[in-house]
C-alpha cells in the first residue's frame, strides 16, 4: 500500500533566477533563466512525498492573496492533498527572491508577513491516525509544536527538519520528534560541537528514533547505537542546490514509512537529492521515483 505522509509547516512562492555569480556589492546582474515556483521547507516535503510515489498531505497557512492560491494550486497540481490548509484573510502570503550562481549555491532573501497568524488551533490533529508518518518544519514552531505533541499522543512517527533556528526553537522542537534529521551547521550549532559524529552523540540520547544530519557533498550521517552510520551523496553535476535539503527529507521520511532499513532509506533520499542538484529550478527539480530507482540499477 502506497505510505501516506503529512507534512506541517511553512510555504512560500519562490522567483529563482540563475546568475553567473552572486555579486558581493550592490550591482545589476542580468538573470540566464528564471522560474517562479513554490517553496517553503515543508510544502517542498510534500512534493518529494508526492513525486517520489507516496500520498502527500500539507497542512500549512498562507495569505489570502492572489500568491497564496498560486502557492495551493501549485501544491494541489504536484498531488499534494491541500484540502484543510488556511487562508488567512487581510494577510500576505510568504514569498522569496533566489539567486543561484554557477555552482548551485544559492542567496535567499524571504519575506513573511509577521502579522500572519501563528495560531495552531486549527489543524486537525484528530485525524493524525489515518497517516503513516509526519514530518515538520521549525519555521512555525507553534504549528510543529502541536503536531508534534499530537502525533505522539496518536503514536505517529514524526520527522523534523532541523535546519538553521534559533537555539530556544530546536531545544523546544528536537525531545517532541520520534526522528530529527538536521542540516549539517544547525546540528554543530545546536550540539556545540564543531564535529558530526560527536555532535550525533550528544543530540542522541533525547531522541528515541533515528537523528542524522544532511552533509550537501558528503552525504548523510546518522548515529545508530553508537555508531555512525553512513551513506555517500552521489556525483552529479550541481546546477541549483535550492530544495535539496527538503527533498531529502520527504523522500527519508516516505522511505521510513514504507519499511526501509535506514541505510536503504537514506541512500533513497540521498539519490532524490542529488538528482535534485542536477537541475535548476528549485523543487520542480525533484525527480520522479522510477528516475530514483533508475539510478541505483
Amino acid at each position: 500500500m502506497t505510505a501516506s505522509i503529512l507534512c506541517v509547516g511553512i510555504v512560500t512562492w519562490d522567483s529563482i533566477y540563475r546568475v553567473p555569480t552572486i555579486p558581493p556589492a550592490p550591482n545589476k546582474v542580468q538573470a540566464l533563466d528564471c522560474v517562479q515556483v513554490g517553496g517553503g521547507m515543508a510544502a517542498s516535503a510534500a512534493v518529494a512525498v508526492a513525486r517520489l510515489g507516496g500520498h502527500a498531505t500539507f497542512w500549512g497557512r498562507a495569505g489570502d492573496d492572489v500568491t497564496g492560491r498560486l502557492i495551493f494550486d501549485e501544491l494541489a497540481g504536484e498531488g499534494v492533498d491541500v484540502g484543510a490548509v488556511r487562508r488567512i484573510e487581510g494577510r500576505r502570503s510568504p514569498v522569496a527572491a533566489i539567486l543561484v550562481d554557477a555552482a548551485g549555491e544559492r542567496l535567499v532573501v524571504p519575506y513573511y508577513d509577521q502579522a500572519l497568524d501563528r495560531d495552531p488551533s486549527w489543524l486537525p490533529v484528530e485525524q493524525l491516525p489515518r497517516f503513516d508518518a509526519m514530518l515538520v518544519d521549525v519555521r512555525w514552531i507553534e504549528g510543529a509544536t502541536r503536531a508534534l505533541d499530537a502525533a505522539r499522543a496518536a503514536g505517529v512517527p514524526a520527522m523534523l527538519d532541523a535546519d538553521i533556528a534559533p537555539p530556544e526553537v530546536l531545544a523546544a522542537l528536537v525531545p517532541r520528534a520520534h526522528h530529527v534529521v538536521f542540516s549539517e551547521p544547525a546540528l554543530k550549532a545546536f550540539a556545540g560541537i564543531d564535529d558530526v559524529a560527536a555532535a550525533l552523540a550528544r543530540i542522541g540520547p533525547i531522541v528515541p528514533g533515528v537523528v542524522g544530519a544532511t552533509a550537501g557533498a558528503r552525504g548523510f550521517f546518522w548515529r545508530d547505537g553508537a555508531a555512525i552510520g553512513h551513506v555517500e551523496a552521489p556525483a552529479v553535476e550541481v546546477v541549483d542546490t535550492l530544495g535539496a535539503g527538503d527533498v531529502f527529507h520527504g523522500g527519508f521520511a516516505l522511505a521510513l514509512a514504507e519499511g526501509r532499513p535506514i541505510a536503504r532509506a537514506a541512500r533513497f533520499a540521498a539519490v532524490a537529492a542529488s538528482l535534485k542538484c542536477a537541475r535548476f529550478g528549485g523543487r520542480s527539480g525533484c525527480p520522479s521515483r522510477a528516475e530514483v530507482e533508475a539510478f541505483d540499477r
